[in-house]
C-alpha cells in the first residue's frame, strides 16, 4: 500500500523583475514537473514574440497581458509530485500594483521562496523603502510562513560574474 505524498504548497515572492517566474519555471522543469515538450511549445511562443528567454516563465504567468508586459499579474498554480512530496507552486507577483494577488497567494503557503536579484541597481531597488522584497518578506511573515528561503538571483549579471562580493553584500542585506 502506497504512503501518501506530504503535501506542500510553496509561494514564489519578491521585487519585480527579480527572476521569480523564470527561476520557478525552470526549478519545475528542473524537477520533472513540466515535459520537454511542453517547454518546447513555450519556447517557439515566446521566439515569436521576441521573448525567448521568457519561455520558463511562460509555464507559470499565462494571461496574454503578462507575456506582453513581461510581468505576474495574477498568482498562477503549478502542482507537481517529488518522490517525496506533492507540490503546489504558487507564483505572486512581485509589482506593488499587484500586492493584494500576492497577499492572497502567499495566505495559502506553507513556505515562501524569496527571491532577490543581485543585479546592480534591482538589489537595491527591491530592498529600497518603496521595494518589495522587504514588504514581502514581512507580509509572509505575518501570514503565518516561518520558512523563508532566500534565492539569490541572477548572479551572472554582476561585476564580475558570480561575484562572491556581491553575493556576500546581498546575503548580509537581507538577514
Amino acid at each position: 500500500m502506497p504512503t501518501e505524498k506530504t503535501h506542500v504548497n510553496v509561494v514564489i515572492i519578491g521585487h519585480v523583475d527579480s527572476g521569480k517566474s523564470t527561476t520557478t519555471g525552470h526549478l519545475v522543469y528542473k524537477c520533472g514537473g513540466v515535459d520537454q515538450r511542453k517547454l518546447e511549445k513555450f519556447e517557439k511562443a515566446a521566439a515569436q514574440m521576441g521573448k525567448g528567454s521568457f519561455k520558463f516563465a511562460w509555464l507559470l504567468d499565462k494571461l496574454k497581458a503578462e507575456r506582453e508586459r513581461g510581468i505576474t499579474i495574477d498568482i498562477s498554480l503549478l502542482k507537481f509530485n517529488t518522490q517525496k512530496y506533492s507540490m503546489t507552486i504558487i507564483d505572486a507577483p512581485g509589482h506593488r500594483d499587484f500586492i493584494k494577488n500576492m497577499i492572497t497567494g502567499t495566505s495559502q503557503a506553507d513556505v515562501a521562496l524569496l527571491v532577490v536579484s543581485a543585479a546592480k541597481g534591482e538589489y537595491e531597488a527591491g530592498v529600497s523603502r518603496s521595494g518589495q522584497t522587504r514588504e514581502h518578506a514581512l507580509l509572509a511573515y505575518t501570514l503565518g510562513v516561518k520558512q523563508i528561503i532566500v534565492c539569490v538571483n541572477k548572479m551572472d549579471t554582476t561585476e564580475p560574474p558570480y561575484s562572491q562580493k556581491r553575493y556576500d553584500e546581498v546575503v548580509r542585506g537581507v538577514k
